[in-house]
């Protein structure tokens, strides 16, 4: 079908329905509304069967987040022409965080099918149709008026593990079409956003781009339209080519720093399962406390990282893949992955500001704290470990489902493969593979490792959450099986002071306690501990009349600094914290059958 000027303005609301190609003249264009339409699977404002050309000169322009789809034929012969599709996405503001983008559009040209992208192929919108090409400077700092983006952070990655090879690409290199690429903001404030025009030829049809196995490769989403992860995840193109698990960046902001060794931010992991009814995720890892003991992140709920996706994938998200043993050693996109899908409940962006959900007709629901729900057929929970280490605390998050069709190997679409372990880290084991979450067929027998890596000495909790479908009375513990205990974790948390090691064997999560113990002997849960900073005076209250062996007082470093030993019962114990310098302690009181609690108190004299 052929557009002039007058008949585009005629049919720009009205253009729901598929048309076998899209010719558009020198000099005419297509403007489509999104918000004269409403999202779902199989329908868009723009949908061509075949293929697009556009005259020089020609435009289409996408608006309020409309889209473009375009049919999955065996062999298109690709979008042609010099004219250009404009289409929005809107990136962090903030100069020193990343977004990983993927470009919708490549160069416009008389040939057909896909071209390389450039980053300077991005404008800055002043009107409703009109915008003007980006600015560019060496220089660290970008700026918002006009649009001014450092070159300085724009980087490509392909099929690698180490940091040192990232490509750098400036505003002219040649991006390969679905190949990601990184780019800062271009403002102070630590929320907030910018809008990016992509002009270009629309990218079409089957794209591919090289992994290798155990590697890493920035790619996303190429196409001017959402993408569903489903169909992407378990693909049979992708299946023996990327493990199961998405990794998106996210960072925090408020780091007014380009030195890496100040960055902090980490990998969203997410998967989902094939029937996308299931998704897996595991956050970023961000601090939660500070060395004062100021709240950072968002305890006990995600650790830090506040961003999640969602099933369906943004225009121009970017995100990491890791590479498997294949046979064509290429990670695939394709037309069948395209929907209709706006920004929202289902659709996430990874940038700094948050958007608005404009669609509520999510395949997933969402729990007030922001976190999936599963559905019946599936048991879930979370392990948050908490680390205080000298830059503070922070916590890892673990997840682990059940399901009848689970297996005792890999199970694509609910497991979270690792992207990288930290210095003092918590993750499971699996054929040799690290992972933030393993799925399981529910048997109260079940035995589950989970392995600790420590630096220094320091106090370590386990805390559950996000328990679902679980029966009340079903118990969930930590066996700390040096210690030869029994935490019941629905319970109580459990704490205790740590040498530094790798403990592979020795915590695990268990569903039944040992029959040799009395998990009754738990009346250490009622013990009080304050800290009275009027009198300088820590107490522990006793009503049960526990045994109580000994006290003991860690500061954040590990360092014990308080060491009280009993060898009676008392309905209280005092100890002087008189000589404590102003800080976060955490304090263990300990048991004669070895049963631990441990808390944290702030001293200030």
């Amino acid at each position: 079908m052929k557009y002039t000027p007058i008949a585009c303005l005629m049919l720009c609301f009205s253009i729901a329905s598929a048309q076998s190609d899209l010719f558009v003249s020198n000099g005419s264009y297509v403007y489509v509304d999104g918000t004269a339409f409403t999202s779902g699977p199989t329908t868009a404002p723009l949908f061509v069967t075949d293929d697009i050309s556009l005259e020089n000169n020609s435009h289409i322009y996408l608006r309020n987040e409309a889209q473009l789809i375009q049919g999955d034929l065996t062999a298109p012969t690709g979008n042609s022409g010099e004219g250009k599709l404009s289409i929005y996405q809107t990136g962090t503001v903030n100069q020193w965080s990343y977004n990983y983008w993927c470009s919708p559009v490549g160069n416009n040209s008389t040939l057909s099918g896909n071209e390389t992208s450039r980053v300077n192929l991005l404008n800055d919108v002043d009107g409703l149709i009109t915008s003007v090409p980006a600015l560019f400077t060496g220089g660290l700092n970008g700026s918002a008026s006009p649009l001014t983006i450092s070159n300085r952070w724009l980087y490509t990655y392909e099929t690698s593990s180490n940091y040192s090879d990232w490509v750098y690409v400036g505003e002219s290199g040649a991006i390969d079409p679905g190949l990601g690429f990184t780019m800062k903001g271009n403002g102070t404030a630590t929320t907030g956003s910018q809008v990016y025009d992509f002009r270009g030829k629309p990218n079409n049809g089957t794209i591919t781009n090289p992994v290798s196995n155990g590697n890493f490769t920035l790619v996303g989403n190429p196409y001017p339209s959402a993408m569903d992860s489903a169909a992407f995840i378990h693909d049979s193109d992708n299946v023996n080519e990327i493990i199961g698990t998405l990794f998106y960046w996210e960072q925090d902001g408020t780091v007014a720093s380009h030195n890496v060794t100040d960055y902090i931010g980490g990998y969203h992991e997410f998967t989902i399962d094939a029937f996308g009814t299931i998704i897996s995720n595991a956050f970023a890892q961000f601090e939660t406390y500070d060395g004062a003991g100021n709240t950072v992140g968002i305890p006990p709920g995600p650790p830090g990282g506040t961003k999640q996706a969602r099933r369906y994938i943004p225009i121009g998200q970017g995100f990491m893949v890791e590479g498997r043993t294949g046979t064509t050693n290429v990670v695939t996109t394709k037309n069948s992955h395209r929907v209709f899908q706006k920004e929202g409940a289902n659709s996430y962006f990874f940038r700094g500001a948050n958007v608005a959900n404009t669609n509520s007709n999510a395949d997933v629901d969402y729990q007030d704290n922001g976190l999936p729900v599963v559905p019946a057929h599936c048991q879930r929970f979370r392990i948050n470990i908490d680390f205080t280490v000298s830059e503070g605390q922070y916590t890892r998050q673990l997840l682990l489902n059940f399901l009848d069709s689970a297996t005792f190997g890999d199970d694509r679409g609910l497991e979270l493969h690792r992207s990288n372990n930290l210095a003092t880290d918590a993750y499971f084991t699996q054929n040799d593979d690290i992972y933030s979450g393993l799925a399981y067929p529910f048997d109260e027998m079940l035995t589950i490792p989970l392995v600790i890596d420590v630096e220094n000495q320091q106090p370590l909790r386990f805390r559950v959450f996000d328990i679902q479908n679980f029966d009340d009375a079903q118990d969930i513990y930590i066996h700390d099986i040096e210690n030869e205990l029994y935490v019941n974790l629905r319970e109580q948390d459990y704490e205790l002071n740590i040498d530094p090691g790798n403990y592979a064997e020795r915590f695990e999560i268990v569903f039944v306690p040992g029959e040799s113990l009395n998990i009754d002997d738990f009346e250490i849960s009622k013990l009080t501990i304050n800290q009275n900073n009027s009198l300088r005076q820590l107490s522990v209250l006793n009503p049960n009349g526990l045994n109580v062996k000994s006290i003991e007082v860690f500061d954040i470093s590990g360092k014990r600094m308080l060491n009280s030993l009993y060898d009676g019962v008392s309905d209280r114990y005092k100890l002087s914290t008189v000589n404590l310098s102003d800080a976060v302690y955490i304090v263990k009181v300990i048991s004669d059958s070895n049963i631990v609690k441990s808390e944290k108190i702030i001293v200030k004299n």
